[in-house]
């Protein structure tokens, strides 16, 4: 039993570098300026295959790279269509769906006011 609680403590202990996952979505495209933009913040190798990167997390949470990816969005000017969800193993940006109800309402425009007033 002492041998099983001591393989625990040192899989709990040990700091093993694990990947963590950025699922593009339809931003595939970005996928090169992401990957350089992860770089010069984390200085550390940003992997891509497909619509995926990989980075080499060391310290790094799925918070933190949440974070950090939302950063990227908004200096790309996409906030308005893209958000970012936090997965166990990274990350995934999605698509904003806008609802049609929202967009009819942008759309109608107020009447002018035909009130008159004496004063």
């Amino acid at each position: 039993m002492s041998f099983a609680v001591g393989v625990e403590a040192a899989n709990l202990f040990s700091r093993r570098k694990k990947k963590l996952r950025i699922h593009l979505g339809d931003l595939e495209a970005e996928s090169e300026s992401l990957s350089g933009f992860l770089r010069s913040k984390l200085k550390t190798d940003v992997t891509a295959s497909g619509n995926k990167l990989s980075i080499d997390s060391g310290n790094l949470t799925s918070k933190e790279l949440k974070r950090l990816v939302n950063k990227f969005i908004y200096h790309q000017n996409l906030m308005s269509n893209y958000w970012v969800e936090v997965k166990d193993n990274g990350v995934e940006i999605r698509k904003l769906r806008h609802s049609k109800k929202h967009e009819e309402r942008k759309k109608k425009e107020t009447p002018p006011s035909t009130i008159k007033h004496g004063w």
